[in-house]
């Protein structure tokens, strides 16, 4: 089971694709579990309804730095001109990734609003460059960083501005270049490509239990919610029945084995940080 190869798909969750659609902490993984000898497809859309950018509320005497381009843009620049916001937010629009360094080690905390949030590969970065994280408490976001390196909150507006607070009076033990080291041994890429090899493996040895198991497991889930889930599942296989006479397994392509070559394989940072240097 060990050297058994798997096909995954990898959804890049990108809020607005700046650099071909595809988020660097995608790219990496991919190119570790290719080398591994598995299969990679990945996609990627956008969203907008789930970064809580309105979040950022005045109240505290700080300066906002807002990096990057999209739907949200327009919003923020209209609430910055009603409140005479223009001395302490700033808005940079699209940035380079060649200059993501200098604007993340122009501030001191990094403020990360998300309503969800998988895992937030932003955080490490700035991290990475020792800023001090700020971010609500969602998803994945508690267990990415220790606690003396992230201010968490609630997805609320005063919960969010006592969690800046809080990140102001610790800045003065906040030492950058330690945090930066800190992060070098926290992650690497290749570890990450191993973890997820094991979670597939196991996947693999879960008895794969047979239709009547299932919806009995479903309707012991309780008197309502139960016969809900049954009824889903139920439609959920007719649906999956359907799908195979209309498109049947043989006929689905089957993705190519990945052949690395020095001309398409981008050197593999050894961290998740990408920023060597403050």
């Amino acid at each position: 089971m060990a050297n058994e190869k798997h096909r995954i798909l990898m959804v890049s969750d990108f809020f607005y694709p700046n650099f071909g659609g595809v988020e660097n902490h995608i790219y990496y993984l991919s190119q570790c579990l290719l080398k591994l000898g598995h299969k990679v497809v990945v996609m990627t859309h956008a969203y907008g309804s789930r970064s809580g950018v309105r979040y950022m509320t005045n109240g505290l005497k700080v300066r906002f730095i807002v990096g990057g381009d999209g739907p949200k843009r327009v919003r923020l620049e209209e609430m910055r001109e009603k409140h005479s916001l223009q001395d302490r937010v700033e808005m940079l629009g699209a940035v380079p990734h060649a200059r993501v360094q200098s604007v993340l080690i122009s501030g001191h905390i990094f403020l990360n609003s998300s309503l969800t949030e998988a895992f937030c590969i932003a955080i490490l970065e700035a991290a990475s460059c020792g800023l001090l994280t700020v971010s609500t408490r969602v998803g994945g976001v508690p267990e990415v960083l220790p606690e003396d390196m992230v201010v968490l909150a609630e997805p609320d507006p005063g919960d969010m501005v006592q969690a800046i607070k809080k990140a102001i009076y610790l800045l003065p033990k906040i030492d950058p270049q330690v945090m930066h080291e800190r992060m070098k041994k926290l992650y690497s890429w290749h570890d990450v490509a191993r973890r997820t090899e094991i979670v597939y493996d196991r996947a693999l040895r879960c008895s794969n239990q047979n239709l009547l198991e299932r919806l009995s497991r479903y309707l012991s889930c309780g008197a309502w919610a139960g016969k809900l889930f049954f009824l889903v599942m139920i439609i959920d296989f007719l649906l999956w029945r359907l799908l195979q006479l209309l498109q049947p397994e043989e006929d689905i392509d089957v993705v190519p084995e990945y052949i690395a070559s020095h001309h398409g394989d981008r050197e593999m940072p050894q961290t998740l940080n990408k920023f060597e240097s403050l």
